[in-house]
């Protein structure tokens, strides 16, 4: 059947994340929120504000309306908490909703963000009172990463994820995953019906790029910077970039800057300390604008994933590397869809599993080569153009909610998308 995408729609874009939240999913769903609303949509963003006083509150930014609802607090709390809060999550959005000014909307299309996995509840409300479609854009395959990682055992805790998990997979009509290869890991999981394919990542071009962080007048000034924006926890497996600064140590041409927060953040710099880095500026979680104007001081992107990993990731801060111009330099897990895309686009270097010499030697040969790193940073330019717009993105996830019986085929990574 061929797609029918209505002319206009009123989204629900539902998230646990928004600004001024500096999180990479904010930024993700901002993008969004803004595209919908550029090609003609009214799309409607609701997100918890746990650090509100009233029930709900209304906003309005760039066109965009945003309905804050107080909840319990989910970041920066111990597990057990942090649990709570997610499950409750759904329920409080949706009691803040009804008491809102919006209570009444009647809504084309539900599009969800996950991390996290609980809203399903929800978005089933709303569809059943609606009739609507529901769009599931899944950005990681919990709980099954966390068992990867080593922080989740295959118990009664990991049960009650995967029954959550499965329920959110049973609410959607479409699941946009970010790799071809995660298509049969969440089919296995996934009822029937629901129809799954790639929806890559994406992010707009910085219009400005402007910083009050001037890496001139740091520790590092001089140095050809290997850079790291995001979060660091322990999906990510940081240590190999401790380890690969500790080999570099004595390049007094090289240095790491490490810009971000996340659980591993106080370890890390203690092993800096310990190790007395010289070469590694850490530098705490800044606004998402500030981002593009850091990257413009640096030279090398800096991905790492868990080697552990069974399921793929196409990390955020790739795109913010590519639209920088920087090559990129990445340690991730064996069959990662990342490593072809890397290689085939002539973006960068990764390297697939525990390979600490290998990485040492690409880092090396970046480090050495100027030209090279600008050759990659012109590919890494134009893949980005090419295939994560935030006008494509919205385009596929359109058709998604306006199309029924579509056939369930993967999308490739490397899919040119007309502009």
């Amino acid at each position: 059947m061929a797609p029918v995408v209505a002319t206009s729609m009123r989204v629900a874009l539902i998230a646990d994340t928004y600004p001024p939240m500096r999180t990479s999913g904010a930024v993700l769903m901002q993008h969004l929120a803004l595209e919908f609303f550029r090609q003609g949509h009214t799309p409607i963003v609701i997100v918890p504000a746990p650090e509100q006083s009233a029930l709900w509150s209304l906003d309005s930014h760039d066109g965009i309306e945003v309905l804050r609802v107080r909840t319990l607090q989910a970041k920066d709390v111990n597990k057990c908490q942090r649990v709570l809060a997610e499950w409750l999550l759904p329920y409080a959005l949706l009691r803040g909703l009804r008491r809102s000014p919006l209570a009444d909307t009647r809504w084309d299309g539900i599009v969800w963000y996950s991390p996290t996995i609980f809203l399903a509840p929800m978005v089933i409300a709303l569809q059943r009172r609606w009739g609507c479609r529901g769009y599931l854009i899944l950005r990681d395959l919990f709980p099954d990463w966390a068992v990867d990682a080593g922080i989740l055992r295959k118990g009664l805790v990991y049960r009650f994820f995967k029954r959550v998990e499965r329920q959110q997979y049973a609410a959607a009509d479409v699941i946009g995953v970010q790799t071809p290869a995660n298509v049969p890991l969440v089919r296995a999981d996934c009822p029937a019906g629901a129809h799954i394919e790639v929806l890559n990542n994406w992010l707009a071009a910085p219009t400005v790029i402007r910083t009050s962080i001037d890496l001139s007048c740091g520790p590092l000034a001089g140095r050809t910077l290997f850079a790291y924006t995001g979060n660091m926890g322990a999906a990510q497996g940081m240590d190999c970039l401790i380890d690969l600064a500790l080999r570099l140590r004595d390049r007094s041409e090289a240095g790491f800057v490490f810009i971000g927060r996340g659980s591993e953040v106080p370890r890390l710099r203690a092993l800096a300390i310990e190790h007395g880095l010289t070469n590694v500026q850490f530098i705490d979680e800044v606004d998402a604008d500030q981002i593009p104007g850091l990257l413009a001081q640096c030279h090398v992107g800096l991905i790492a994933l868990d080697p552990r990993h069974t399921t793929h990731n196409i990390p955020g801060k790739l795109l913010s590397y590519l639209h920088a111009g920087l090559p990129v330099l990445a340690r991730i897990n064996l069959g990662n869809d990342l490593e072809a895309l890397i290689n085939d686009e002539g973006i960068g270097h990764v390297v697939a599993g525990e390979q600490r010499e290998v990485l040492l030697r690409y880092a090396e040969v970046l480090l050495a080569n100027p030209t090279l790193r600008s050759r990659m940073g012109v590919a890494g330019q134009s893949l980005v153009q090419r295939i994560f717009s935030p006008a494509a993105i919205v385009r596929q996830v359109v058709n998604g909610l306006a199309v029924t019986n579509v056939a369930d085929a993967p999308i490739a990574l490397t899919r040119r998308v007309e502009p």
